[in-house]
């Protein structure tokens, strides 16, 4: 797959057997070609683009991902034969759920009350399909709206297979572009899991990073840019007003929301308050921790005792976004936004048990931080082959469960 940010293209090796639980194999990370990553990036904030365009893309981005598929097999030493299928995530290039999800037919003073919910992943699977020789299944979005969710959040099927504790509630947090959280109480069934998007997560840290680097970096690495920075307090009190912060679940948001126009209004603030930009930067992560503490806080401790939040995705890679992320789980009382002069912690969480939520990188339970999204979809896939749906319905709205994705055969041997 190739999540929100188009950074990279991530594949994962997966071995799934009816009856025994699937197996993480081998995982691997490999570029998108950056004249493609800038089309996606140009298409996906709304640029004028023609028919013609998208189809290319479409079809362009299929040949990158038979590309990365090959090359990581190779890399694996596993011969294309011995796959029985590819699921392919695609590349989302717009999503707009039911009524209640934000885009930008909208303004941010108000969710969505009008417009058809749609969304579009493109990486056309009859080229993964021909190139490689295995049968794809991809465009797995589409099934759930069809019966009234919001596409997204697809990856707590995978959660719940993987983080599911007889004792322990549990949060899988994922921080790609945008963050989203899966709630696991202890010793769940599946309708009582429930997801959803908190707001952005690298997604509004990378576009400024490339905005102060002109175009050089792509992200923040190791948070070393930020971390000469300190938060500005008038900044993320308005950070933090956002409407879609205080949206219930369920929701969904992306880069017609966080993108470039939500970026740009950020960058104007911050000219006309005078923030430097290491204290932009700094603030911007820890907008990304605070949202997602306070969706916590609003949404999920009121209800369910949560002894782990455990993370994955390229975010958990920042350490300065998992500093701030654990100062806020380990405080232990309820302020919105203090007055403190704290560097780290003027937004804090309150606790409704007696331990604060211990934060653990994914890689701690068997899962490496880049490989769940990508492993997420061959299950995904699995599912689909087997006739059987996979979306959850707390999870996503949806009135009611849905077989995901379309096959693409591969063509005959």
């Amino acid at each position: 797959m190739s999540g929100t940010s188009a950074d990279a293209i991530e594949v994962a090796l997966a071995r799934v057997t009816a009856g025994t639980p699937p197996k993480l194999l081998n995982h691997t990370t490999l570029p998108l070609p950056p004249a493609i990553r800038a089309e996606i990036l140009r298409i996906a904030e709304g640029a004028p683009v023609t028919a013609a365009q998208i189809s290319q893309l479409n079809f362009r981005l299929g040949h990158a991902f038979a590309d990365a598929a090959l090359a990581a097999l190779r890399q694996f030493r596993i011969s294309p034969s011995r796959i029985a299928l590819i699921g392919s995530h695609g590349q989302t290039i717009f999503h707009q759920g039911p009524s209640r999800s934000f885009s930008p037919l909208a303004t941010r003073h108000s969710p969505l009350s009008s417009g058809t919910a749609s969304t579009l992943q493109i990486g056309e699977p009859a080229i993964i399909a021909a190139r490689t020789g295995i049968t794809t299944i991809a465009d797995f979005r589409p099934a759930d709206i069809a019966v009234g969710g919001q596409g997204a959040p697809l990856v707590p099927f995978a959660d719940y297979l993987l983080y599911r504790h007889p004792k322990l509630g549990r949060v899988s947090l994922n921080l790609g572009g945008i963050a989203n959280i899966t709630v696991i109480p202890a010793n769940a069934t599946p309708s009582q899991v429930f997801a959803f998007d908190t707001g952005p997560a690298n997604m509004v840290i990378d576009a400024l990073i490339s905005h102060f680097t002109h175009g050089r970096q792509h992200f923040d690495k190791d948070a070393r840019l930020a971390r000469r920075g300190h938060i500005n307090e008038r900044l993320i009190r308005h950070l933090m007003q956002d409407p879609y912060v205080k949206l219930r679940p369920p929701k969904s948001t992306g880069r017609e929301y966080f993108g470039a126009t939500y970026v740009n209004e950020l960058l104007t603030f911050g000219r006309t308050h005078r923030i430097k930009p290491a204290d932009l930067l700094y603030t911007a992560t820890y907008f990304t921790a605070a949202s997602i503490a306070d969706a916590l806080r609003r949404f999920v401790l009121p209800k369910h005792k949560i002894s782990q939040l455990i993370v994955s995705g390229g975010g958990a890679h920042n350490p300065l976004l998992m500093l701030q992320l654990k100062v806020l789980l380990q405080s232990s009382f309820l302020s919105p936004l203090s007055s403190s002069s704290s560097r780290h912690s003027p937004l804090a969480i309150r606790h409704f048990s007696n331990k604060p939520v211990e934060l653990l990188p994914s890689s701690q339970l068997g899962i490496p931080e880049d490989a769940k999204e990508a492993y997420a979809f061959a299950l995904l896939a699995y599912e689909t082959w087997c006739h059987r749906p996979s979306n959850l319905p707390n999870a996503t709205g949806a009135r009611r469960p849905a077989v995901l994705g379309k096959i693409s055969y591969a063509p005959p041997r």
